[in-house]
């Protein structure tokens, strides 16, 4: 057996700030926090290289010095530790407005998975998204202007269709945010979702005055459109979820506040 090296693409002040998280929770939660198996720090690598890496779990476990069974609750709950620090929607949308945004961004992606058993009462696999013939969860991802990913919503069943996604998590918070004079812009999948929703208009033959409203909307959704693949190109895990499907809404909220910190916006 050889042994080497390697390096982490993470900043020192990442994993120390995830471990201060991990530290703290610790403190909190556990009746004997100094029984742990692995330190803190050691936690914090194990997801970080996860995240980075897509690290598959029996080689973190073996580096850690702890079980695989070990490895995957370090890694769950950490990954739930990081997502309880990010941000809420409602609070981002107040923090657009006061920093005078003009507007905002609404996008969904399919955050795919191997793993998918869940069926409707007719018998059609929940978690299979026809769009992407793929399996996988879906979410709701805001931008800001710049389109840099803001919020991340709860995850839904690849099923579930963007706009119906929306409703549930996103467009009650977006409606008072437009009313002040911050709209938000999406795609056409969010037709119909309602005043202050901008989207491009159907239709061929268009006339002169929408052909512009769509080449304006689509010009000012562009940047968007890297939003999804700046999180899934920074974290590696985020392409292929292995891990339970309901865990995606922890997983890639934990992935924004990572991007995040190490983008210095937060």
């Amino acid at each position: 057996m050889i042994t080497y090296r390697a390096t982490l693409e993470v900043p020192f002040s990442t994993v120390a700030r995830v471990s201060g998280w991990v530290q703290a929770h610790r403190r909190a939660n556990d009746v004997r926090p100094w029984q742990r198996a692995a330190t803190s720090w050691t936690q914090a690598l194990l997801v970080l290289r996860w995240f980075k890496d897509d690290t598959a779990v029996h080689l973190l476990a073996r580096d850690a010095g702890i079980s695989q069974a070990t490895a995957y609750r370090y890694l769950h709950e950490a990954v739930e530790v990081i997502a309880d620090r990010a941000p809420e929607l409602g609070d981002v949308l107040a923090q657009g407005l006061e920093q005078g945004w003009a507007f905002v961004c609404l996008d969904g992606t399919l955050i795919e998975t191997t793993r998918s058993g869940a069926r409707s009462e007719a018998g059609h696999d929940l978690w299979y998204s026809g769009k992407h013939r793929a399996h996988g969860g879906n979410i709701q991802v805001l931008t800001d202007p710049d389109g840099f990913p803001v919020w991340t919503s709860e995850v839904e069943p690849g099923r579930t269709h963007d706009i119906t996604a929306a409703r549930a998590h996103a467009l009650g918070a977006l409606y008072p945010a437009a009313a002040a004079g911050m709209p938000t812009l999406a795609d056409k999948g969010y037709t119909g979702a309602g005043i202050g929703i901008h989207v491009p208009t159907k239709g061929a033959n268009l006339d002169p005055d929408n052909q512009t409203r769509n080449q304006l909307l689509s010009v000012l959704r562009a940047p968007a459109e890297r939003a999804n693949a700046l999180l899934k190109s920074t974290w590696k895990a985020l392409r292929r979820v292995t891990v339970c499907p309901r865990r995606i809404g922890d997983i890639i909220a934990a992935a924004l506040v990572l991007l995040t910190m190490q983008r210095s916006r937060w």
